[in-house]
């Protein structure tokens, strides 16, 4: 596969991205603007993780049935007028109300990441699909630290405008530079029929593909951990013992970025036949994590090495995850994606809405608390899956 081609595919899932994670450092700055509590504020994230479900339940599995570079563009274009309602927004709920319509549009990245895997060979898949994730990821990262300084240079508002330019520049691009992608699926038959067929055809793989069903919960399980903690983390800085603004806020998503280094070390790893050994690694650094970041309560050295821990173990078993689950069906990867996909935003919203509501009631060490269970459920539940297979094949292995 050309590293061109690879290249801009991993842009454009990092540039897209960013649309669900700009809101993020500004939550106690917009509260202010609104002035409503942070929780309240926290919701925001809650709204376009939202629309991104929708956006992965009912558009991604259209990879497999249209040309994908014509809907690759018309969902940054949507996106791109998202944000300009998310610029202008009077109030609170308007704002909501535009990031969903964003967060809808922005599940294009994940009609992006089934295309690298469909054009990479057999031999590179987990390569190049660790290669385009690892846009992906430096995109949530950058978000944080971009939208940060942007919000200190001209407030909270200019970050929406410049998401959306970003938007538009980055679709004239790909329809300029971006191949003809045809459909996996054949098209005959009328359209509506096709795509309430390629609908259903996702729950009935969910039901054919146990490893699929799997990781869907692996996956829903890293996403919930991951939002937990970056739902909380402007909320901890922007009060003492730190105390840090909007641009200061941001930067911590640098620390992040050890998380994307992962992503092309665990796409080699799986391809090398060591995906459960990662997906194991992953887990127990996700417990580890979170007592390195409730130690980071009163320290930034230790908040810093827990934010570093998390994303890189996150990243990992992403990327675990979506290299055995392509593997699966060939012929159906935008629909895998959906599925695995909603699982892994559904954590989502349950994360950030779980860590809005604690937050408020317990504060950070009750936000850590909060992480830690979910990460020891994550471990307990990989456990079980692989004694249930060990026992499986001993039954298999007896009966033969």
């Amino acid at each position: 596969m050309d590293r061109r081609l690879v290249l801009l595919l991993a842009v454009t899932c990092g540039v897209a991205v960013t649309n669900l994670y700009v809101a993020q450092p500004l939550l106690d700055t917009i509260a202010s603007a609104f002035d409503v509590s942070s929780s309240t504020a926290g919701l925001l994230v809650t709204a376009s993780q939202v629309g991104y479900v929708l956006g992965l339940a009912f558009l991604v599995p259209l990879g497999d049935l249209l040309e994908r570079r014509r809907l690759i563009v018309a969902l940054l274009v949507i996106a791109a007028v998202g944000q300009v309602g998310s610029t202008v927004a009077p109030g609170l709920a308007v704002l909501a109300a535009a990031l969903i319509v964003v967060g809808v549009a922005t599940a294009v990245a994940q009609v992006v990441v089934p295309l690298a895997s469909s054009l990479a060979g057999e031999e590179e898949r987990g390569r190049i699909v660790g290669t385009v994730m690892s846009g992906l990821l430096v995109g949530i990262l950058l978000a944080r630290t971009l939208s940060g300084l942007i919000a200190e240079i001209g407030g909270w508002r200019l970050v929406f405008a410049v998401a959306s330019g970003a938007m538009l520049v980055l679709a004239a691009v790909l329809w300029r530079f971006l191949p003809d992608a045809p459909p996996p699926v054949a098209t005959e038959g009328p359209a509506r029929k096709r795509y309430g067929a390629l609908l259903r055809s996702v729950v009935t793989l969910v039901g054919e593909e146990p490893e699929l069903r799997r990781r869907m919960w692996l996956g829903s399980i890293g996403m919930a951990i991951f939002s937990v903690l970056w739902t909380s983390i402007a909320f901890l800085l922007s009060r003492e013992p730190f105390g840090y603004g909007d641009g200061v806020i941001g930067l911590f998503g640098l620390a992040g970025l050890a998380g994307a280094l992962m992503a092309p070390v665990a796409g080699r790893l799986a391809d090398a036949g060591h995906g459960h050994r990662a997906t194991t690694g992953a887990l127990v650094a996700l417990v580890v994590s979170w007592g390195l970041l409730e130690l980071g309560g009163t320290s930034v050295v230790l908040l810093v090495a827990g934010i570093i821990v998390l994303d890189f173990a996150v990243q990992g078993l992403q990327i675990t995850n979506q290299s055995t689950i392509y593997a699966l069906r060939p012929d159906a990867r935008s629909r895998i994606t959906t599925a695995y996909m909603v699982a892994y935003f559904l954590g989502g919203v349950a994360g950030s809405t779980a860590s809005s509501i604690v937050w408020g009631a317990g504060g950070w060490d009750a936000v850590c608390a909060l992480g830690g269970g979910i990460s020891l459920v994550g471990l307990l539940s990989w456990a079980w899956f692989a004694w249930s297979a060990g026992r499986v094949r001993g039954q298999a292995a007896a009966e033969g």
